[in-house]
Formats: structure tokens, C-alpha cells, sequence
């Protein structure tokens, strides 16, 4: 619990501009981790330098970072929250685990820069993900996927 609170603390500044947030979390893993673009077909033709203008990638940059409220604000009883995420991720859209761990790292950085979050504040973070992103593996298992 101490875990999300600390993250939480530091979530108002994300809270503010999801759509500028957001577009820099995507940006960046797609720039870090060029693999990860090809997992969202509206975003595969759009150039690496297009990619922070794009309102697209803003919106469901906003989305996820949305979403990553929710989930911190519910503070571990998320399992209403991530079972349907984690069907439409494993039947849909087909997203590896490891996926998750790297949009983690993106999003701390982008925390470290907009919102401040210390050293303590990251390994919280990385805490809160670990045990989301351990959920949403046992969803896929459940349903038999593998990613």
C-alpha cells in the first residue's frame, strides 16, 4: 500500500496533461524500442520525427497513462480493472509481458522528469508494475496466452 502512495503522490502533474504525457511515454518507447511501434498497426507508418505531433499517438498515449491511474488509485484491488485489459491485450492486440516492463521504465523516466519522482518514488513504481504486470500474466495464462 505504502508503494502506491508514494507513486500517487507524484501522479498530479501526469494527471494534468494526460495527452502531453502520454504522447511522450509513446514517443519514447517507440523511439527506445523501435519493435514496440509495430505493435500498434495505426502507428506504423508514421516516422520516428512525426511521432510526438501525431494526435493519435497522443490519445492513446492518454489512454494508457489513464489507465495506470486507475490502477495506482486502486491501490492492489485492481482485479475488475485488469482482466479485461489483459483479455483484450492477449486476444486482440497480442502484447508480450515483456512489453509492460518496457513501457514501465519509459514511464518512470518520463515521472523522474514531469512529476518529480525520486529514486524511492521509482522503486515504488517499479514495485506497483510488478505486481500489475504479475496480474495481468496470470490473466494470460488463464487464457492461454503465452506472451
Amino acid at each position: 500500500m505504502a508503494d502506491f502512495d508514494l507513486v500517487l503522490k507524484h501522479w498530479g502533474p501526469v494527471e494534468a496533461d494526460y495527452p502531453a504525457n502520454g504522447s511522450l511515454v509513446l514517443t519514447r518507447l517507440f523511439t527506445e524500442h523501435p519493435e514496440t511501434q509495430k505493435l500498434f498497426p495505426k502507428f506504423v507508418g508514421i516516422a520516428q520525427s512525426d511521432l510526438a505531433a501525431n494526435e493519435g499517438v497522443s490519445a492513446h498515449g492518454a489512454t494508457v497513462l489513464k489507465k495506470l491511474g486507475e490502477l495506482l488509485k486502486a491501490k492492489g484491488n485492481h482485479a475488475a480493472i485488469i482482466k479485461p485489459m489483459a483479455n483484450s491485450h492477449a486476444t486482440k492486440h497480442k502484447i508480450a509481458i515483456n512489453n509492460f516492463k518496457l513501457i514501465t521504465e519509459v514511464i518512470i523516466k518520463v515521472m523522474e522528469e514531469k512529476a518529480g519522482l525520486d529514486a524511492t518514488g521509482q522503486q515504488a513504481l517499479r514495485n506497483v508494475m510488478a505486481l500489475v504486470i504479475a496480474d495481468i500474466e496470470a490473466n494470460y495464462k488463464e487464457l492461454g496466452f503465452s506472451g
